[in-house]
C-alpha cells in the first residue's frame, strides 16, 4: 500500500494516474503545499511526496519512474537502447512542457507578488506553442511518444496538457496533438484519478 500527499490540483495528479493505471492500492492526502504534514516528508514543502515502505519519495518525475520500474509496467528497462530514448522523451517534455507551464504558475501566483511578471506569459504562451509543435513531430502517427505502449513520459505529457488547458494556454483543438491529449484524457484510470478532486 502505498500514501500519495497531495492534492489532485497539483503534481500529485501524475502519480494518482500512474497507481491507477498500475491497478496498485494507495492511500490519498490531500494536504496542501508548504503545510506542516508536507514539509515533516519534505523540507520544500513541495507535493507529492509518495510513502513507500516506510520511505519519503520526492519529485514527481521521480515517484513515476520508480514506480514504473518497481511494477515493471510503462517503462522501458534500465540500460535498453529503448529507456534511454525514452528517458529523452521524457526530459523533453519537463524541459519544454513542465518549465514553461511552471513559470507561468511563479509568475501567476506563487512568488511573492512584488516579485511576479505578469508580461512574462505571452512570451511563454508563444514558447509553448512551440513546444506543441515539437511534440506532434515526436508523436508522428504513433499512438504514444514511445510508440504502441503508454509510458512515463505520456503521464507527464498528458497532465501537462491538462494543465495547460486549465492555464488558458494555447492548446490545439484539432489534429493529431488534440487526439493524443484526448486519448490520454478518456482512459479510466485518468478519469478515476481526477475524480479524487470532487
Amino acid at each position: 500500500m502505498y500514501t500519495v500527499i497531495g492534492p489532485v490540483k497539483s503534481r500529485a495528479l501524475r502519480v494518482l494516474w500512474m497507481l491507477e493505471e498500475l491497478g496498485e492500492p494507495y492511500e490519498h492526502r490531500p494536504e496542501a503545499p508548504r503545510s506542516d504534514a508536507v514539509r515533516a516528508l519534505n523540507p520544500s514543502g513541495k507535493v507529492p511526496v509518495l510513502l513507500a515502505d516506510g520511505a519519503a519519495i520526492t519529485d514527481s518525475t521521480a515517484i513515476l519512474q520508480f514506480l514504473a520500474d518497481r511494477h515493471g509496467r510503462l517503462t522501458h528497462e534500465a540500460g535498453t537502447l529503448a529507456r534511454a530514448r525514452q528517458d529523452g522523451m521524457t526530459h523533453f517534455v519537463l524541459d519544454e512542457m513542465d518549465a514553461i507551464l511552471w513559470t507561468a504558475a511563479r509568475h501567476s501566483f506563487i512568488l511573492p507578488e512584488e516579485r511576479r511578471l505578469p508580461e512574462i506569459k505571452d512570451s511563454l504562451k508563444w514558447e509553448f506553442t512551440r513546444s506543441l509543435e515539437r511534440l506532434e513531430e515526436r508523436l508522428g502517427d504513433q499512438p504514444f511518444l514511445m510508440g504502441e505502449e503508454m509510458t512515463v513520459p505520456d503521464i507527464l505529457c498528458g497532465h501537462c496538457g491538462n494543465w495547460a488547458t486549465n492555464a488558458r494556454f494555447p492548446v490545439p483543438e484539432e489534429g493529431p496533438v488534440a487526439a493524443y491529449f484526448q486519448r490520454l484524457r478518456d482512459r479510466p484510470a485518468f478519469g478515476r484519478a481526477v475524480a479524487q478532486a470532487a
